[in-house]
This record gives C-alpha cells, sequence and structure tokens, in this order.
C-alpha cells in the first residue's frame, strides 16, 4: 500500500500522461478544416493558467501535428514499454525528491548513488569501482582527461595552464574512434590540437580496425625524447564503425609501463554481463576507467551514461567534477536506479544476450549468401556485424585486375571502389526501408568503404527487433542480390550500347545506384546558348515522359535531387533479363521522334507566317486587279449601282488557302467551282519508332524472351507442317477424257508442288529435323 499520497497521485498522472501522449489516432477536427489552427500561432501567456490536459494536448499537437505533411518519411518511435515508463517516473521523482529537507535528501542520494554504483560494478565486472553518471556520453571522459591533469601535473590547481609548458601533455586515441572525440576533448580542455595524436590501426597483421599497439610504443617513446607527457590513452571495445575491440591487454601493459591512463568504450563492454565474455572485452576489466551507455543496451529512455573508474585520492576526483557534494547533482542516477530494480538482474542479462543471439542469427545467415562479405572480428561472439555485396572476378578477368591493382591510385580501381560504395549505399537504404524493426544503418570505413552495419546492441531493445525481423531481412537480402549483379554486369554494356548509337550521350555518374545516365544529344545550328540549353531541356523532359508511360519494370527519373546532372535520364536497377540493345534503340528512337516533332512545329510556324505574309500581299494585288478590270465608275456608290444593275460585271471570286503539307498558297477556284474543298497532297506519316519489335502477351519492354522464342518458332513450323499434310490429303480429282486447259494444268504443278512437300513432310517425321520444316515453309511461299 502507497503510504506516501503524493507519490501515488504522481505515478497516477504520469500513466495517464503517457497514455495520452502515446495516442496517435486521436486528431483534432479542428485541424483538418484549417491548415493552419490559431493555436498554433504563438501568444500571449495566458493570465488565468490552463490545466494539465490542455498542456499534454498540446505537447501531443506538437509531437505527431506535421505527420500529415511529412507522410512520405516514414520514421519509427522509440518503444517505449513499462521499463521506459519506470525511467521517465525518475525524472518526476527526482523534482520532487529534490524539495525534501538536506538531511533526508542527503541520505536518500547517497543510497540511491550506492546502491546503482554497486550494481554496475558486480554486473560489468568492475571491482572497487567508482561511478559518474552524465547525460553527454563524451563528458565522462573529459572529467577523466582532468583527474589525469590534476594528478599528473601536481601544482595544476594553483598555477593551472601555466605548468604545461614545461612538459606538453598528450592524449592518445585511435583513428577508428568516434569522429570530432578529440577536437572535443581539446577545446573543452582548453588545450591546443597538438596535444591530440591520432594513432594508426593496422595495416599488416591483424585487424585494420584495431590499434596499431608497436607503432603506438614508437611514438609514445618519440614524444617523451621530445619533452611532452604522454596523458591518457582512449582504446576501444567495440569501434564506431566495424565493432572490433583492441588489443587492451597488451594496450593496459604499455599504459603501466608508461604511467598513462587507460580508458576504453564502445558497445562490446555490454557482453561483460554475460556469462561467456570472450577474452579481448574481459580484458576492459583492468582498465582505469570505462564508459556504459546502458540507455541504447536495455532500451531505457532518458537515462544517464556512467563512466565507472578507479581513483584512491577523493579530493582529485572532486576537483576533477567526478564527485558532487550537491545532493541534487546524485539525483541523476535516480531513473537508472529505478529502472535497473524492474528489469532485475536476468531481464538486464536478458536483453543483452538476446541481442547477440540475433547479430550471430544474422552473421550465420550471411555465411550461406554468395557475393555478400562479412567484417567481423569474432565469428563466435560479435555483437556488431558488418557486410557488403561485392562480386568476385571471373577467372579471366583476375590476371587483369591483378596486374591493375599493383597500382594503387589507378583510375579503374578507383572507380571500381566508387561503384561499390554507391551500390552498397542503395542496399542499405533498401533493407532498412523495407525491414525497418532490424535497424541496420549504412557505416563508412577507410578500408572497406562502404558497408550495411547491424549493431542489435544499440537498437534491438530500442525498436523491438525479434528473430523473425532477421529472417525477413535476410529474405529481403536474397531479393536484392540478383538485381545488384544484373545492373553491375550490364552496366559495362549499356555504356558500349550508347556510345555506340548515334545521338546519344553517355553521362559516367559512379554516384548513381542504377544502370546508368544517358542524356539525348540536341544538335542545333543555333548560337544562342541559352536557347539551346532550353531546347535540350524540353527535349530530355519529354524524353523521360514517353519513357515513363512504357510498360516495363525500368524506373525512369531526372536522378538525385542534389548532386545530379542536368538534363539527363537516369535508368535505376535492372534485372538479368533486360535487352539493353532495344532499351537504348527506344531511347534513341523516341528521342528523334521529340526532335523531329519539335522541328517540324518550328519550321512550321516559319512557313506559317510566310504564308501569311505571302498571302496578304496576293490579295492586295488581286484587289488592284480588280478595280482596273470594274472601272472607276463602278467604285462610285451609287452610279456604280445603277451600272451594275444595267450591265452586271461576272467575276469569279479569287482567293487563297494554305497547304500546311506542301507549305505553298494554292487558289480557291477549284473550291468554288467543285463546291468541296480539296483534300490536296496526303500528309507525310508522323515520325515514330519503329524498333519496338513484337512481345508476347503478357511481356513487358525491353525484356529478353530466352528460350520462349525458340519454342515458339519450332511450334509453329511444326504445326504448318501439319497443315500441308492435310491439304495433300484432299487432292482435286479430274473426269477421264477432260481436257486440260492453262488452269488445270497451273493446278497439275501445284498438285506436284503439294505431292513433293508432302514427301518432305514424310522425310521430317522419319528423321525428326527441323531444318526440313523451312524447306517446306519456303516452298509453300514461293507456290
Amino acid at each position: 500500500k502507497m503510504v506516501d499520497p503524493t507519490l501515488a497521485e504522481m505515478g497516477k498522472n504520469l500513466n495517464e500522461a503517457m497514455k495520452m501522449l502515446e495516442d496517435n489516432q486521436r486528431k483534432v477536427e479542428e485541424e483538418n478544416d484549417k491548415k493552419y489552427a490559431r493555436k498554433d500561432i504563438p501568444g500571449p501567456l495566458q493570465g488565468s493558467g490552463q490545466d494539465m490536459v490542455s498542456i499534454l494536448q498540446l505537447v501531443q499537437n506538437l509531437m505527431h501535428g506535421e505527420e500529415e505533411e511529412e507522410t512520405s518519411q516514414s520514421y519509427r518511435l522509440q518503444n517505449v514499454g513499462e521499463q521506459g515508463h519506470m525511467a521517465l517516473l525518475g525524472h518526476s521523482l527526482a523534482a520532487y525528491i529534490s524539495v525534501l529537507d538536506r538531511e533526508r535528501l542527503r541520505k536518500l542520494t547517497t543510497r540511491i548513488l550506492s546502491d546503482t554504483t554497486l550494481w554496475l560494478c558486480r554486473l560489468f565486472r568492475y571491482e572497487n569501482g567508482s561511478a559518474y553518471y552524465h547525460e553527454d556520453d563524451r563528458e565522462g571522459l573529459l572529467k577523466i582527461c582532468r583527474l589525469v591533469i590534476h594528478t599528473r601535473y601536481e601544482d595544476y590547481t594553483i598555477e593551472g595552464f601555466n605548468v604545461l609548458y614545461s612538459k606538453q601533455p598528450v592524449i592518445y586515441i585511435s583513428s577508428a574512434a568516434r569522429t570530432g572525440l578529440g577536437q572535443a576533448l581539446c577545446n573543452q580542455l582548453g588545450l591546443p590540437l597538438s596535444c591530440m595524436c591520432r594513432v594508426p590501426c593496422n595495416t599488416m597483421f591483424g585487424s585494420q580496425h584495431q590499434m596499431d599497439v608497436a607503432l603506438l610504443d614508437r611514438v609514445i617513446k618519440d614524444d617523451v625524447e621530445s619533452g611532452k607527457l604522454p596523458l591518457l590513452l582512449v582504446a576501444n571495445a567495440g569501434t564506431p564503425g566495424a565493432g572490433h575491440t583492441d588489443k587492451l591487454g597488451r594496450l593496459k601493459e604499455l599504459c603501466e609501463q608508461h604511467n598513462m591512463w587507460l580508458h576504453v568504450e564502445g558497445v562490446n563492454l555490454a557482453t561483460l554481463a554475460l556469462g561467456y565474455v570472450s577474452s579481448s572485452v574481459l580484458a576492459a576489466t583492468k582498465c582505469d576507467s570505462m564508459t556504459l551507455t546502458l540507455g541504447s543496451w536495455l532500451g531505457l529512455p532518458a537515462v544517464p551514461a556512467v563512466t565507472l573508474y578507479r581513483h584512491e585520492d577523493p579530493s582529485l576526483s572532486v576537483a576533477a567534477g567526478l564527485t558532487s557534494s550537491q545532493p541534487v547533482e546524485k539525483l541523476r542516477a535516480l531513473p537508472l536506479w529505478l529502472s535497473l530494480q524492474y528489469l532485475g538482474h536476468d531481464g538486464i542479462v536478458e536483453r543483452i544476450k538476446h541481442a547477440s543471439q540475433l547479430s550471430q542469427r544474422l552473421l550465420e545467415n550471411l555465411k550461406n549468401l554468395d557475393f555478400i562479405r562479412t567484417s567481423v572480428e569474432d565469428e563466435l561472439s560479435s555483437p556488431v556485424v558488418v557486410f557488403k555485396f561485392f562480386q568476385e572476378y571471373s577467372k579471366r578477368d583476375q590476371t587483369s585486375h591483378a596486374a591493375q591493382a599493383s597500382t594503387i591510385q589507378h583510375p579503374i580501381i578507383s572507380n571500381e571502389r566508387h561503384i561499390y560504395d554507391t551500390f552498397n549505399q542503395w542496399l542499405g537504404e533498401q533493407l532498412a526501408q523495407l525491414v525497418p524493426a532490424s535497424g541496420v544503418d549504412v557505416v563508412e570505413l577507410e578500408d572497406e568503404g562502404t558497408c550495411v552495419r547491424f549493431s542489435p546492441l544499440m537498437t534491438s531493445a530500442v525498436l523491438g527487433t525479434e528473430v523473425q525481423d532477421i529472417d525477413q531481412l535476410v529474405d529481403c537480402l536474397k531479393m536484392k542480390i540478383p538485381v545488384l549483379t544484373s545492373t553491375l554486369q550490364l552496366r559495362e554494356e549499356f555504356e558500349q550500347e550508347v556510345r555506340r548509337t548515334v545521338g546519344l550521350l553517355y553521362i559516367e555518374d559512379l554516384g548513381w545506384p542504377g544502370l546508368g545516365v544517358v542524356r539525348y544529344n540536341y544538335h542545333s545550328d543555333e548560337k544562342n546558348d541559352d536557347k539551346q540549353e532550353k531546347e535540350l531541356e524540353k527535349i530530355n523532359t519529354e524524353l523521360l515522359k514517353k519513357l515513363n508511360e512504357l510498360e516495363s519494370d525500368l524506373t525512369f527519373s531526372l536522378g538525385p535531387e542534389f548532386g545530379g546532372q542536368k538534363n539527363c535520364v537516369y535508368i535505376g536497377m535492372v534485372t538479368e533479363d533486360l535487352d539493353v540493345s532495344e532499351l537504348v534503340e527506344t531511347i534513341a528512337a523516341t528521342g528523334r521522334e521529340i526532335e523531329e516533332n519539335s522541328r517540324l512545329l518550328e519550321n512550321m510556324t516559319e512557313v506559317v507566317r510566310k504564308g501569311i505574309q505571302e498571302a496578304q500581299l496576293q490579295l492586295q494585288k488581286a484587289n488592284e486587279e480588280r478595280l482596273l478590270e470594274e472601272g472607276l465608275l463602278r467604285q462610285i456608290p451609287v452610279v456604280g449601282s445603277v451600272l451594275n444593275w444595267f450591265s452586271p460585271f461576272q467575276a469569279s471570286p479569287k482567293g487563297r488557302t494554305f497547304n500546311l503539307t506542301a507549305g505553298s498558297l494554292e487558289s480557291t477556284e477549284s473550291t468554288y467551282v467543285s463546291k468541296a474543298q480539296g483534300t490536296g497532297t496526303t500528309p507525310p506519316p508522323t515520325p515514330t519508332s519503329s524498333l519496338a519489335k513484337q512481345r508476347l502477351p503478357g511481356q513487358k519492354a525491353f525484356k529478353r524472351s530466352l528460350r520462349s522464342s525458340d519454342g515458339f518458332s519450332e511450334t509453329s513450323s511444326i504445326s504448318h507442317c501439319d497443315d500441308l499434310e492435310r491439304m495433300d490429303q484432299r487432292p482435286p480429282a479430274l473426269s477421264p477424257g477432260h481436257e486440260q486447259g492453262p488452269l488445270e494444268m497451273e493446278k497439275t504443278e501445284e498438285q506436284k508442288e503439294v505431292a513433293q512437300a508432302q514427301t518432305d513432310t514424310e522425310d521430317i517425321h522419319r528423321d525428326k529435323s527441323p531444318p526440313d520444316c523451312t524447306k517446306v515453309e519456303e516452298q509453300a511461299s514461293q507456290r
């Protein structure tokens, strides 16, 4: 039974608030009538105030108000379960506890802090450790750096940065560390960037994502000889990119040799809570400090990160900011304290174990897939799986590529690397879109290039990833691999076909994930570049529209929104049954058709303008001739009427008609004589593409008929032979004594040919040789 009524009311209000905020089905009817509601416009603060329901409704509108406008962008909210509610309740309790009297607050915060620290140290096998709770995951390392500076420079508290002149401190980080980590530390510590040393990874032996220990040893010795002070080494137990672990055992020995501090961070530290831990990760328990990000590992929202450390001088910890005497600062651990109790030891271990099992299941499936290359540190237990699409060279191409590989900067090698990066970028985006619950993303690695990464420890608890999601991910990957291989194989053929085709220009865009980019090259004698550019844009835009109207499985577009070429047609991914020659011919023919129609319109406009001017001149000349024929008297109003009454003047009407087909003026005398307008010359047919081949019913454009066309021709030939047999079985009968006329003689000759065809048909049935059917068809066609 709840003793404190305030706590009971707080829990009830939190449940009601979360239920209201998570109800995505509520919609305000006024917002449907008006695009911009009045309440969305910021106004003055109301004097009477608002109730909690109205305020929560406003928060909900701010969270979900733009969903209708962003329907094209699918996003997935974090799966906030009951353990998430406990973490959110911790923030409310922290605000409530902070108003207690000082003594009670001190006792409560000390208990919360000590319990949480003890649980985490036992859970992650870090004995005799202290804990610092922080919101920013880099803040713990920053405090550790200050602690080491205070420890190594005894007068730093009094003299400050002046003591750094004698011996410049050096902080060593791996080149595989998080981007911008070294610069952020230098900025916060007030140190120059020269105090940060990036240690390269292995190049010859071991993982290419692990720190080169031998090189690090030489660098430290060189810094000591130059008068510098090696201060701290930041190692990785799971690099941000590939999830590999540095050789922590050797690094710890090196740090003890040079009196340096060893700090470890990374996602693989979560596996310390499991029963089986790899030796490389287990060595992290001997380091001086480590940073844990429990929020993403356990799916807990708004819980702080934790930095565990060992140090004997509490005063230096207070000076570095790792320990605070303010009770309110200690309440940062309250959300984590509640969440850990709710989950329990078994619940925490089960979540981390579930994430590890997901990665192992994906890795086992990837081993059975062709054209997929994985990059994992330990195939038996690797929490992070990195893979990429890569097509091995055929045996005949290995010799040429081996010769090219001798030159690192060879343009073909660099282009090939760029193409694979583009394809893997597309693959990662497709998988993330098709299976959003998997949490896969795209990562850029220095040696492997663009890869697809699956890190369930960072995403599975948040997204609720299950085994069926992994199976669905593998199924989607199996569907995408044939598309990638076909597109990669047909890219070169498409480039060659386009370069051989007159009127088309191949645009090399290595960043486009598809068959290629083509532009219809418009030729014009116009010297105005702006007009040429507009005409080129008009033709290619119309070409894109025509291609999209075809019934095909291809996607034609204008390319990416940023960074693409202008006035081009971008062709997306294709399948193996694509007829590249037909595609290129259709693009060229359609482009010529659009260009001819455009020129026809331009020429017609000029011809019509000139025809109108010529017609005006001829009509003016005809009026002058009519005046001369009628005479001057007939032009006088009254006299002309009387004269026309006594002596009518017979004049045939003379007009002009403009023939659009011939582009010339013609007289209208024949129209008035025949009382009908002549059709004139038959207009030429509209230029159309004659390259569209006949397709079978249901067959889409640009598809190759593999064996269906051959089978169809053989079947039709055999059926034709059967028809000839039936014709031979019904010869025309002649009466005896009847003389054969020319017609009968022709029939006799025809009968002979039919008999010969029958003989050939019998040979076909005896030998079952399809080529003889062709002879029979030729004879029938000659007949």
